[in-house]
């Protein structure tokens, strides 16, 4: 880094800086670190075993059967890739708006993305039973198929969302690069020669701007694909028109409860109060609540709709959920995605870190809940004239979805051992930088001063 280039950017030099305890994670990362991963990483390799069983003895070691083929693995696939819109989309948007307060937000938003996409998508390479057998889809793959269309829309999402990921993480690369943290030859690969000269901001800038305007139409793609896979099928309680914008408003419901939980419990872990304010809280617990009444209006519009039709195989599978064996977890879902975040979010008193972190929690768990009440009391009701259908999840699916889960949060740990959760050049720059550009934007915003009246002098600014 050149000494002509560091008033101009917001990079840090090699000595302590303001926001140094931002690296602290990387460079003093010990006993904690490792006991968190090798647990983790213990979880994981018991998931992994229980699916070589499944790989040696078929999908007859899980719950599946017939009529309903399809379970823990194709909801879990759902409720993942949902909670991938907390990060890129959410990031994309508060970047697109200039939003001041998204500067601690967007990384960690980010990492969500990145890491669920990858765990979301294997799980209907777990539900084939033969791996091998997704290959068939790049070999026999058929345009009229929405899984087509799913496994393109996912896969685009995944490398648009790992580059915007990592484009804006180059100058805090250039950072430990420069500090000397090990592995340093990692962080020399991965900065690329930054120097932080005024033209290379120029460039980063401009790169994280077109990425974040092609990375929203796509994360909107991907959960309306996703829906195609039931809307697109004649089975009851799944072909509905609505279920398009009805899981785009689910995915970002539960993925900005999963981002304000993630943020409490790093929060709270790397000590980061300074950063993580009770205002970052307060804008997205707002927002969370109104997603929670979108939510509702669409489940409501939904399910009244089926039921004003009346007809007879989707009120079979209405009754099945409201009524019926599905009952409690249908009742359970309402609670936990209407009544508890609404009654928590309305009232300042409750709207506290720890209000906050039960109503985030009480959505993702009610989520899932929407993912299994969508995906099992349809097929256990098919339009054919058959017997009620049955699914017990088996032990296998239950130790796939603690891996998925370990999965999650081991990479989180990895990311926050190797870079910063914050990021460090883009808190630097908004201290610099920021306050004059929102004051001339705010000054921008409001409306010219009245021209004075002849004779009299003319108002200050005018």
């Amino acid at each position: 880094m050149t000494e002509e280039a560091r008033p101009e950017s917001p990079d840090i030099p090699a000595a302590e800086f303001e926001d140094s305890d931002l690296l602290r994670p990387i460079v003093e990362s010990g006993v904690g670190f490792r006991v968190t991963s090798s647990l983790l990483l213990l979880v994981l390799l018991t998931g992994w075993v229980i699916f070589g069983r499944q790989l040696l003895y078929g999908l007859g070691v899980t719950g599946l059967n017939q009529p309903v083929a399809w379970g823990f693995y194709i909801v879990n696939f759902v409720f993942f890739i949902g909670i991938s819109h907390a990060g890129t989309l959410i990031s994309a948007i508060l970047r697109l708006s200039q939003a001041e307060w998204r500067r601690p937000i967007t990384r960690m938003a980010e990492v969500i993305t990145v890491v669920v996409l990858a765990i979301g998508a294997f799980h209907p390479v777990l539900d084939l039973g033969r791996p091998d057998r997704a290959l068939n889809i790049f070999t026999a793959g058929r345009l009229q198929s929405p899984l087509l269309w799913d496994v393109s829309s996912i896969s685009a999402y995944f490398m648009a969302s790992t580059v915007y990921l990592y484009i804006p993480m180059i100058p805090d690369i250039a950072i430990l690069r420069d500090r000397g943290v090990w592995p340093h030859w990692f962080y020399t690969f991965l900065a690329w020669g930054w120097e932080g000269t005024p033209r290379q901001h120029a460039v980063l800038e401009r790169a994280v701007s077109i990425l974040m305007v092609l990375v929203i139409p796509i994360a909107v793609s991907v959960h309306t694909v996703i829906s195609y896979i039931f809307a697109m099928t004649l089975q009851p309680g799944w072909h509905s028109t609505i279920f398009g914008p009805y899981f785009v408003v689910g995915a970002i419901f539960s993925g900005i409860a999963a981002l304000m939980m993630v943020m409490i419990v790093l929060r709270r872990v790397f000590h980061l109060e300074r950063y993580l304010k009770q205002v970052h809280f307060d804008y997205l617990s707002r927002l969370l609540l109104i997603m929670s009444l979108l939510w509702f209006y669409f489940t409501f519009s939904e399910y009244l709709t089926a039921f004003f039709g009346n007809e007879p195989s989707e009120m079979r599978v209405f009754f099945y959920k409201v009524s019926g064996p599905y009952a409690p977890f249908f009742w359970a879902m309402v609670v936990t995605n209407f009544l508890i975040p609404v009654l928590i979010l309305s009232f300042r008193r409750t709207r506290t870190i720890p209000g906050i972190f039960i109503a985030s929690l009480s959505v993702v768990i009610g989520m899932w809940l929407e993912r299994l009440n969508i995906v099992v009391p349809s097929l256990a009701n098919p339009r054919l004239p058959l017997p009620t259908g049955y699914y017990i999840p088996g032990l296998v699916e239950w130790v796939m979805f603690a891996g998925g889960i370990a999965t999650f949060i081991l990479g989180f740990v990895i990311f926050a051992r190797f870079f910063p959760l914050i990021s460090v050049w883009e808190i630097e720059e908004g201290r610099r930088l920021s306050v004059a550009e929102t004051t001339e934007r705010l000054e921008g915003y409001l409306p010219d001063p009245l021209p004075s009246a002849p004779g009299q002098p003319v108002s200050e600014g005018g």
